[in-house]
């Protein structure tokens, strides 16, 4: 018996929707410990939102296609896992975080859906607007899977910027030993004192630096001078 195109794509489409259905329910865990803990820690709720902004415009494309049942039951499923999701996050996490995800939400899934839903609607008729709208949504379901990449992306960054950091102490650590090594070998030049008398009778005294050669000759010519004493 011969497999039809029909037979294909429902069997393949059942495997789709079984598949889509254990990566709407890959986030439990994390959901239960954010429950569990009363706090989202360090969870970004951006992968959440695009999951449900992704869910919203196949549930869409499944309505004007028509006749696609199995794209509405997964994707109704998405939109109702995901809104939970999000409440969940909204209720546990600080108030930046709320605030930023309550922005997002605004901006993403209510503002852009409802400039694609109005552009395809009264912009694109007959069947290109089943077209455009396909596109759109395989679009957005990429972006899904690169969603988490707002958390790496930073950190690939960090761990550059310390990779430079290190290099760059490697390579001028050596160089501040040379200059602490010139520092200490500067000798420190002997200072004597002159007193300046003034004629109107105040005097004064000045540190000058002295020759080495010279303080040298005079501090032998005290020795000498104190040899000379003894022997007399």
């Amino acid at each position: 018996m011969a497999i039809t195109h029909h037979t294909l794509a429902f069997t393949f489409g059942m495997l789709g929707n079984v598949i889509s259905f254990l990566v709407f329910l890959a986030p439990v865990p994390t959901f239960y410990r954010i429950y569990k803990k009363k706090s989202t820690e360090s969870f970004q709720s951006l992968p959440y939102l695009v999951a449900l902004f992704s869910s919203m415009l196949w549930l869409y494309y499944a309505l004007l296609k028509r006749d696609a049942v199995l794209l509405i039951t997964i994707n109704s499923f998405g939109c109702v896992i995901e809104i939970i999701y999000i409440v969940l996050y909204i209720t546990y996490a600080t108030r930046d975080a709320r605030n930023l995800t309550i922005k997002l939400f605004s901006a993403m899934n209510m503002t852009s859906f409802a400039v694609i839903l109005l552009v395809t609607h009264f912009g694109v008729h007959g069947p290109l607007r089943v077209q455009v709208l396909g596109w759109i949504c395989v679009s957005i379901s990429v972006s899904v899977f690169a969603a988490p990449l707002s958390i790496v992306l930073p950190n690939v960054l960090g761990f550059v910027l310390g990779l430079l950091q290190m290099l760059l102490y490697t390579i001028y650590r050596k160089g501040n030993k040379k200059t602490n090594t010139n520092e200490k070998s500067l000798s420190v030049k002997p200072l004597k004192n002159i007193a300046v008398v003034n004629p109107l009778g105040t005097g004064e005294v000045f540190p000058v630096e002295e020759d080495e050669q010279a303080a040298k000759k005079s501090q032998g010519d005290g020795e000498d001078k104190k040899a000379e004493d003894c022997l007399v």
